[in-house]
């Protein structure tokens, strides 16, 4: 696959239920952590009442996204286009289009970028005490 292919998610539509939204309307956003790493929130858990979320990501050329965790969270990535390497938990995995990988609740990764770059969608899902947590506190701040 070629990055044109990620750029059309990039510029897509997004429909939920009722709910139709042109993906081209959406920022790309530098990562605060991470120089290079450029985030394009698609869908939160606030859009869909559930614990999932979704993130088109870009990583340039020789970037990272480096060492993290997501305690309350499990994390997939699919390798759209570009390619790089994973280490989760210290085991390297190639990144090339068609790739899938998991990351664990709580399991240490990052993301290095090839000569090309790659491009990624992450879905996380939220663990399920993360998200009664969160439903629990929004429901306590609307009363």
């Amino acid at each position: 696959m070629r990055v044109d292919t990620f750029e059309r998610f990039s510029q897509g539509r997004l429909h939920a239920g009722a709910t139709t939204a042109n993906l081209d309307a959406f920022p790309w956003k530098e990562h605060k952590e991470f120089p290079g790493v450029f985030l394009k929130t698609v869908l939160t858990e606030e859009n869909t009442g559930s614990p999932l979320s979704c993130l088109l990501v870009r990583i340039e050329p020789g970037r990272r996204i480096g060492l993290h965790r997501h305690p309350a969270s499990v994390e997939l990535h699919e390798v759209i286009a570009g390619e790089g390497v994973c280490f989760l938990e210290g085991v390297e995995m190639p990144y090339a289009p068609g790739s899938v990988a998991v990351m664990p609740r709580d399991a240490a990764h990052e993301v290095l970028a090839g000569a090309e770059g790659v491009y990624l969608f992450a879905k996380f899902v939220a663990t399920a005490g993360a998200h009664q947590h969160r439903v629990a506190s929004a429901c306590a701040r609307t009363h």
